[in-house]
Formats: structure tokens, C-alpha cells, sequence
């Protein structure tokens, strides 16, 4: 095992990024003991990474231990990468400050865009996760994992794109998905899995790009590609108006008499560019 320690740009506050994983019960996440195991997948590797709080939130430090010495520089970018720790969040709060989420702002500062630790495994869970409540959601994620996947190291590595495309739409309805679900799952696992669709060209193509590639896919929809941009790619500028949490937290958050629709949420979402993906995170934050 290597060690290395980590200092980030502040605010970042680690209690809050905790909190909010541990919502999900595939994370291995030690609260008490500000820490985190992530289920690593480096080319063909399944490395646990373990990060752990030593600072504040005021002076973020992190230790990274895991596995693998000769390949600490990959290991540390792309963890990096996945907690945003290389993405002030200064220049976003100073954006908010005179805005009406202010006050939300100020009750969850320093909570950053973490990432899901996979591309792949962020578009099965954005598949999974369609038309449901949060806590539904979670669930078949967890017993699609479970099924699927493995364990090492008391972390669920997810399954691999082949892992599932030699699967039957049968072996994932009887996961107590939607027939529709198991096949877009199935098939589109069989396009990355065959080369026809590379997640990781996504990466270099801006959002309008992703978006147009993405949706001429079966079963993809604007919904599903503004989740992956956000949690998959970590674009700064991406608001889901048709998301039913986000309408649900802006009757809350102001107090509206009934929930918003689609078309003026959009139009909020214009207000709050060019950092639109944080006012959705933490309007998501709020009803959590």
C-alpha cells in the first residue's frame, strides 16, 4: 500500500460530501471517521482506494492509500477527478451569493460535484434510476450490483460492460426491473461492450455533442444524458428541468402553491448559468 496526502482548494467540506454518498448504500462510507473506500476501475484493475479526511473544511487535507505503486499518479487523477478536488468552489459561491439560493448555498457550503467513480456504471444507474423515487432508485441499483458485481475489500465493484451484455433482459427482469429498463440496459451494454459506443470519446465532446450522440441511443433520453453530464462528465452548466425532485424543491425552497413545470424551471436554470449543475446539487441537497 502507498500513502500520499492531498491538499485541495477550500471551501470543501467532506462532512457534507459524506453525507450526502452515504444516501446510496453500495458507498462504503465511515462517517464517523471521515473516510471513504472507492471502488477503483483502472484498465482492467479493481483497486480500493481509501480517502480520508485530516483537515477542515476551511484547510481540506486528504490521505489517499491504495494498492498498485506503480500506478499512484493514475490512481490520484482520477480520484482527483471524481471528488472535483482540483475545482475551486470559491468563484461558485461568490456566483450565488446575491441570488435567491444564497441562503442554500450558505447551509451547505462546501459540497462539491463528487462524481460517480464509474462512466459506465453512472449511465446503468441513471437507466435505473428513471421515473423513481430516490430510495427505489438506490435499491435495484444495490441488487443490480449485487447480482452483478463483486466484492472486495468489504467495496462492491460494479459490473463491466461485458459482465452484462451476455446477459438476458430475463436476468435483469427478475431484478424487479421494467422490461423496457432490462433491455435498454442489456443493449446498450452491448454497444460499449462491442466498441459501437465508447463512453470515453464522450469526455472531449462539449454538452450539446454528448447530448446528440447520446439520445440517438434507444432508450436515452434528454433526462438521462443531463444526469450523466452531470455526475458522469461533471459539466458545471447542466439543469435537468424535468427532473421531479428539482421541481419538488423549488415548490419548497419558494414556497410555491403547486410544482413547477418543466418550461419554467428551464427558465430558472437560465438564471443560475453559468454554474447551473451546483443550483440543481443543492436544491437536490435540500430535499434529501
Amino acid at each position: 500500500m502507498w500513502k500520499r496526502t492531498i491538499t485541495v482548494p477550500a471551501p470543501y467540506d467532506f462532512a457534507h460530501v459524506l453525507d450526502r454518498l452515504s444516501l446510496d448504500p453500495l458507498m462504503a462510507v465511515d462517517v464517523e471517521r471521515q473516510r471513504i473506500t472507492v471502488p477503483l476501475h483502472l484498465d482492467g484493475l479493481k483497486i480500493p482506494v481509501v480517502i480520508e479526511s485530516i483537515g477542515t473544511k476551511e484547510a481540506p487535507r486528504f490521505v489517499v492509500l491504495a494498492p498498485h505503486s506503480n500506478r499512484q499518479e493514475d490512481i490520484l487523477e482520477r480520484v482527483s477527478h471524481l471528488f472535483q478536488w482540483q475545482t475551486p468552489l470559491a468563484p461558485v459561491y461568490d456566483h450565488f451569493r446575491t441570488t435567491e439560493l444564497a441562503p442554500l448555498f450558505a447551509r451547505y457550503e462546501g459540497l462539491p460535484l463528487v462524481l460517480d467513480f464509474d462512466l459506465y456504471f453512472c449511465l446503468m444507474k441513471c437507466f435505473i434510476h428513471q421515473q423513481l423515487y430516490l430510495k427505489v432508485g438506490y435499491r435495484l441499483t444495490e441488487r443490480f450490483v449485487k447480482t452483478f458485481g463483486e466484492e472486495r475489500d468489504g467495496v462492491w465493484f460494479y459490473p463491466r460492460p461485458e459482465d452484462i451484455a451476455a446477459r438476458s433482459y430475463d436476468d435483469l427482469r427478475a431484478l424487479q426491473l421494467s422490461r423496457r429498463k432490462a433491455e435498454y440496459i442489456v443493449d446498450v451494454s452491448r454497444l460499449i461492450a462491442d466498441g459501437t459506443l465508447r463512453l470515453d470519446d464522450l469526455e472531449q465532446m462539449e454538452d450539446g455533442e454528448v447530448m446528440e450522440r447520446l439520445t440517438a441511443i434507444r432508450g436515452i433520453g434528454p433526462w438521462t444524458v443531463q444526469n450523466f453530464l452531470l455526475f458522469g462528465l461533471g459539466r458545471p452548466n447542466v439543469f435537468p428541468p424535468a427532473d421531479i425532485g428539482l421541481q419538488r424543491a423549488v415548490e419548497q425552497l419558494f414556497q410555491l402553491p403547486k410544482r413547477p413545470t418543466a418550461s419554467e424551471l428551464a427558465l430558472l436554470g437560465e438564471r443560475w448559468k453559468p454554474y447551473a449543475s451546483y443550483a440543481a446539487l443543492y436544491l437536490w441537497r435540500s430535499i434529501e
